[in-house]
């Protein structure tokens, strides 16, 4: 006994002992300390003795225990984890480029709000002059921003996630041409408000207008009143107008700049020896005696008009001085917004201008991009929509990025394969499949040679197939059971009849290419009977299945 109690002390040999052997042998055992006999001991039970030993082994059962009560309360989900929640993963903030100058700070528009709810936006603002960048296939675009900031000069790097551009990338009177770099944002995939595709077509204000001339030639002159424009590729074209005074463009420029009016023919021969010395080409357009000017700005949903009438008399209204105010939009200003919104792919911000004569007559004359300026007195309020506008835009492109493609159904299967590739359709009724009614001959047992017969019907000879039954795979009036019976013929409405005794179904050729992978996976009636004799039941269904994928991928 004193060995068992010094083996009680050894913990790896508690630790192996059953639980019914380790109650037992933590019984007391007096029978070295009284000499009561047996019988006695069985009427006057002891007290038992604590000892150091047992109260050892009785420990490290309990610990035992415990431990595998917290497992098992941890696996059935009783320990409450809350207590000590995982802290959660920050997520990297989105990098928003505006390109734009410094009067606008950009960032407080943009402060607190979260792309998707989950990531931070991070503001990167800066003008074209200050950027340069590389674009690569599967590297993205990596952009160095090279700004001054209170003096000090701040140089980034960083892969922009989004951009919005507020600047013109390009204009001949100062000489700045940032096409490039619309180039190196499309070449690296960026997003952008407005497009890429949109920026790079407004750097041609001819080629604008001549999109104007298709809304103006599908919507007519009643809904879309665009001013009649000449265009003359080089001085060479400019000889003479039909009607005077003319306004002639020259160029791609902004703000009033490269606009003059021509009151007679000495004057226009004038202005085409200096399109000769510019080098480019040039646009006339009557001259329109205006009251006001009219422009109708939309940024995403929102649509504002305003009325722009000179102070100063000049005949450009957005040169010297001029009285600004809103008036209602109306639905034919909103009409010649969403027909110009339409052009490039979409323009998710625009701004049309008209001129409104004083013979109460409106002319369209020009239709701006997102680099337009905001005027009037809610400017604010027109960033903040600009603000709102690129955050649902982001939004967009993380919920596209993440999303997947839905798997291949097997309607679409359908749909794409040829009918040679589809050999059998199998018609299935909400209880399953339908056995064929009537009685049917016995069932034997297949030959080894024979090819194996769908869902345990009796395989038949090639010899006895019917003509009608040795149609091709592709014909539309062969459609098959799930139990492997005859055709069944679908009438005109294209509704099947109902189930009628029928023979059982005919074996096919093995050599045939399209032969139905359904069939041929099917389990013989012997191998489901259970045969005597398995293993030969086994190499048959082997050798059919290669005799089967031979005749599938052979030539």
């Amino acid at each position: 006994m004193n060995f068992l109690r010094r083996r009680l002390s050894d913990s790896s040999f508690v630790a192996n002992l059953p639980n019914g052997y380790m109650m037992d042998l933590q019984r007391p055992d007096n029978s070295t300390s009284s000499p009561v006999s047996p019988a006695m001991e069985r009427k006057h039970p002891q007290p038992p003795q604590p000892s150091l030993s047992s109260s050892t082994g009785t420990s490290i059962f309990s610990s035992i225990s415990s431990a595998m009560k917290q497992t098992t309360q941890a696996a059935a989900g009783l320990i409450d984890h809350s207590a000590s929640p995982t802290p959660p993963v920050a997520q990297k903030p989105k990098i928003l480029l505006v390109i734009d100058d410094a009067h606008t700070d950009w960032a407080k528009y943009f402060q607190g709000k979260k792309v998707n709810g989950e990531f931070d936006i991070r503001v990167e603002q800066a003008e074209f002059s200050e950027l340069n960048l590389a674009a690569y296939v599967t590297g993205g675009c990596m952009v160095d921003m090279q700004v001054l900031r209170n003096g000090t000069k701040v140089v980034r790097s960083f892969k922009p996630d989004f951009v919005l551009i507020r600047q013109h990338a390009y204009s001949m009177a100062l000489g700045e041409d940032f096409r490039s770099l619309i180039i190196g944002l499309q070449y690296g995939g960026i997003h952008t408000v407005n497009s890429l595709y949109s920026i790079y077509n407004f750097c041609s204000k001819p080629w604008v207008f001549s999109q104007l001339i298709k809304i103006f030639n599908s919507l007519g002159p009643e809904k879309f009143p665009l001013v009649e424009q000449t265009f003359f590729p080089s001085h060479k074209q400019m000889l003479t107008t039909p009607n005077f005074p003319v306004v002639v463009k020259l160029g791609h420029a902004h703000a009033g700049m490269g606009k003059v009016k021509v009151e007679n023919q000495h004057d226009f021969r004038d202005m085409a020896s200096i399109v000769a010395m510019a080098k480019t080409y040039a646009t006339a357009e009557p001259f329109i005696d205006s009251k006001y000017d009219i422009r109708i700005q939309k940024i995403g949903s929102n649509y504002k008009a305003y009325m722009r009438t000179s102070i100063s008399g000049n005949w450009k209204a957005n040169t010297g001085s001029a009285m600004l105010e809103q008036i209602a939009m109306t639905e034919r200003y909103r009409l010649w917004a969403d027909a110009c919104a339409e052009m490039f792919g979409g323009l998710d911000i625009c701004a049309v201008k008209a001129v409104h004569s004083k013979d109460g007559k409106d002319y369209i004359i020009e239709v701006m991009d997102s680099s337009m300026p905001l005027i009037g007195e809610h400017v604010e309020e027109d960033r903040q929509l600009i603000a709102d506008l690129v955050v649902s835009k982001m939004t967009q492109l993380v919920i596209t990025a993440g999303s997947t493609p839905s798997p291949l159904r097997p309607w679409m299967l359908l749909a794409c394969c040829p009918p040679h590739a589809i050999p059998h359709v199998f018609v299935y009724t909400s209880g399953g499949p339908r056995q064929p009614q009537g009685s049917q001959p016995p069932r034997t047992n297949a030959p080894p040679q024979r090819r194996l017969s769908p869902q345990g019907q009796q395989p038949q000879s090639p010899q006895s197939t019917s003509p009608q039954q040795q149609r091709s795979p592709g014909s539309p009036q062969q459609v098959r059971s799930a139990t492997g019976s005859s055709p069944v013929q679908p009438s005109k409405a294209g509704v099947f009849p109902p189930q009628q005794p029928r023979p059982p179904a005919q074996g096919r050729a093995p050599s045939h290419k399209s032969q139905s992978l359904t069939n041929t996976f099917s389990i013989s009636e012997s191998s489901q009977r259970g045969n005597a004799n398995e293993d030969e039941a086994k190499a048959e269904t082997i050798r059919n299945l290669r005799k089967s994928f031979a005749s599938l991928f052979s030539d």
